[in-house]
């Protein structure tokens, strides 16, 4: 008795009798038996029912994906006369997996496209809103540093005419005992002296405060469009300044050592605002970091040991290696792997936001074509590696 499947000879275009006369696949599937012939030699090589995925151009002059099940027949002797096949087309459900995973993969994509996005964001209201007032701050100072400039400088002008003055009095009236008592009163002598003193250090007083606003208004330079050359030791210095306040000791530990170990480097074309602000986030991780150990030590031990933080620069062919190391607490293994995931901080809740490290990863690889890496042991600190190449790239 034969049996003939209608459905599979309508599937592949042939007439029933067509298919009882083949005496080969490829009489009924041409080229497209091949995978057919593979399956069935795979199954009768192992003598037992076997799974394949065949591929076939069917009628509708498509390719099919079908899934099939083959298993040998045999006489009453365990001689194998045949195969039993049953196929079932795959092709829709594949293309529904096909379809499944590009949406997964363009979803994923637009995910991560829209956390850049907000990255930036992010990291453009972070720096305006710092530098603005930074630079606000700066302005406010340069107004009465150059009144006190101007004024000491006349103070010491006047100064030096009020005693020109007294010289060619005393030299042509001597003083009479009235006068004398009232020198010897005031301490004319002393006043003499350690007036110009006390004029010159007010002017280093100003001077100093000049420089800060330098500094502050350095940190927070705004970007252009285009990379500038800018010199790296500058924005840390600055940066160093505007963290200065929280360095300083306070009635839980001594003040946080900087250690700086500045070779010469070049100017580079660099976004300098970015770059600052990749300085602030990592220093003040590390200052986070210390201030967290200090929970754990007393103040005579952390004096004994003091808290650092250690800067080097220099240039390792042609990168530009800057280092900020830390001696706190270190980060857990476990943790290192997401450090600079977006939104992952290791901050107590309303302590941090997750994005610093994620801003400062995406300023320097993708802004500035350089790498970001950090290193961490527990018990001996941590440290931030940022190259960046000294020729920028266009």
């Amino acid at each position: 008795m034969l049996f003939v499947n209608q459905t599979f000879c309508s599937d592949v275009a042939t007439s029933e009798s067509q298919f009882l006369a083949a005496t080969h696949y490829k009489d009924v599937l041409g080229e497209a038996a091949d995978s057919c012939i593979k399956s069935d030699q795979a199954c009768l090589a192992q003598n037992s029912t076997f799974h394949a995925t065949e591929v076939l151009q069917l009628a509708d002059g498509q390719e099919h994906v079908l899934e099939t099940i083959k298993t040998p027949v045999k006489d009453k002797q365990g001689q194998v006369i045949g195969l039993v096949g049953l196929g079932i087309d795959m092709t829709q459900q594949r293309q529904m997996e096909a379809t499944i995973q590009e949406n997964n993969r363009s979803l994923s994509q637009a995910l991560q496209d829209l956390q850049q996005a907000q990255l930036k964001i992010v990291q453009g209201e972070k720096m305006a809103s710092l530098g603005n007032l930074v630079a606000g701050v700066a302005h406010e100072i340069n107004n009465p540093i150059g009144f006190l400039n101007g004024s000491v400088k006349n103070a010491r002008d006047y100064m030096q005419d009020l005693f020109d003055h007294l010289d060619t009095y005393q030299a042509q009236q001597p003083p009479n005992a009235a006068v004398q008592t009232h020198a010897e009163a005031i301490d004319l002598d002393f006043l003499w002296e350690d007036l110009p003193k006390l004029l010159d250090s007010m002017q280093t007083a100003t001077d100093r405060i000049k420089s800060i606003s330098n500094s502050l208004r350095t940190f927070s330079r705004a970007d252009t469009e285009y990379k500038v050359r800018a010199d790296l030791h500058e924005g840390l210095d600055s940066t160093l300044l505007i963290l200065k306040y929280r360095l300083k000791a306070n009635e839980h530990r001594p003040e946080i050592q900087v250690l700086q170990h500045y070779e010469a480097l070049p100017e580079i074309d660099c976004f300098p605002g970015q770059l600052n602000q990749v300085f602030m986030n990592i220093l003040a991780n590390a200052i986070d970091a210390l201030n967290e150990a200090n929970q754990y030590r007393s103040f005579d031990d952390l004096e004994s040991n003091p808290q650092q933080i250690t800067i080097c620069t220099g240039i390792e062919n042609n990168w530009i290696q800057i280092t900020i190391a830390d001696n706190g607490p270190g980060i857990p293994d476990d943790l290192q792997a997401k450090i600079f995931d977006h939104l992952f901080t290791t901050k107590a809740v309303g302590k941090g936001t997750g994005l610093g490290l994620a801003i400062a990863r995406q300023i320097i690889e993708d802004n500035h074509g350089g790498s970001l890496e950090m290193n961490s042991e527990l018990g001996k600190g941590t440290e931030f590696c940022i190259r960046l190449p000294k020729q920028a790239a266009s």
